[in-house]
């Protein structure tokens, strides 16, 4: 078994209702928090190795790291192999700011996406901006709805009751 269906296993056992699920992942917040801390403090710096060593130099267990990888995999420039990785994997943090900053709003991971260390690297507006742009790609929006007596959207001419409306 992969490490990431090792962590999917192990995590989503872990019931959101069930009391022990809380606590099981307020803590695994609490780690993902601390990782992304050290992550965007340091934007300059680059992150790669086994992921053995990287667990340990954001100063985490292995397992919980896979489950951030599994979390930020789709912000990074370029994504790591998580199906198929093992301790000894080779892998980069090189992010994308602004799709991860998006990804954390789409997440709805407010204890993210609200770091203060987000400062130095978005501006407040630019924030604002990909916060709303995220949410509104959420919206449904309906279209006009036909009315019996507008001509038909096929084109025919006809009325939309005596063509393509009348089922």
């Amino acid at each position: 078994m992969s490490l990431l269906q090792e962590w999917r296993d192990f995590a989503y056992a872990n019931d959101m209702n069930s009391r022990n699920g809380q606590l099981f992942w307020a803590n695994y917040f609490n780690i993902e928090k601390e990782i992304y801390q050290k992550l965007l403090a340091n934007p300059e710096k680059v992150w790669e190795g086994s992921l053995a060593d990287l667990a340990k130099e954001f100063d985490t267990e292995l397992k919980y790291f896979v489950g951030f990888l599994d979390g930020i995999n789709d912000s990074l420039v370029t994504p790591n192999p998580i199906e198929e990785m093992d301790q000894d994997t080779k892998v980069g943090l090189e992010y994308d700011k602004e799709k991860l900053y998006y990804n954390m709003v789409a997440a709805k991971a407010d204890w993210l996406y609200n770091l203060e260390e987000w400062e130095p690297l978005l501006t407040s507006e630019r924030r604002k901006e990909l916060y709303k742009e995220q949410r509104n790609s959420s919206t449904i929006v309906k279209g006009k709805k036909i009315g019996r007596n507008d001509p038909c959207t096929c084109g025919s001419g006809k009325k939309y009751k005596k063509c393509c409306g009348n089922n």
